[in-house]
């Protein structure tokens, strides 16, 4: 049992949460999160309409509300310019710039995307019910 380990069992933490990654992969992989964070680093500052644009899959309502969470996360800027017509722009954050090298992590461990495909065909050609 590690140290880190050890302290989780001593705390009473139940499993589930003892992982540290668990948290991380909430914030920053749920669905829509990776687009929108890309799509702004990638382009930099973005009005709404062009966001939804470059992600043309996803509906105004869940943008509204992804972009709400990255803004309450700290992962990304909104900025309001009080013109006529009023202006919105959003902007990943300093905090949201430092997941840069665990997505270019991700990014190159992408070149195993064609072992887990030929995996999946193996498992799904076994004789049915084996190692299920």
């Amino acid at each position: 049992m590690t140290e880190s380990t050890a302290k989780w069992v001593q705390s009473g933490a139940d499993p589930e949460n003892a992982c540290p990654v668990a948290p991380v992969v909430d914030i920053v992989f749920s669905r829509w999160t990776t687009p929108i964070l890309w799509a702004l680093h990638e382009y930099g500052r973005q009005r709404f309409v062009e966001l939804e644009r470059r992600i043309a899959t996803i509906t105004p309502k869940v943008l509204t509300q992804r972009l709400r969470q990255l803004e309450r996360d700290g992962l990304v800027v909104r900025t309001y310019y009080p013109e006529v017509p009023p202006r919105v722009e959003y902007e990943i954050s300093e905090l949201g710039r430092s997941l840069a090298p665990l997505f270019a992590a991700l990014a190159e461990w992408s070149v195993h995307l064609g072992e887990v495909e030929r995996a999946r065909v193996e498992y799904d050609s076994r004789e049915p019910g084996r190692g299920r």
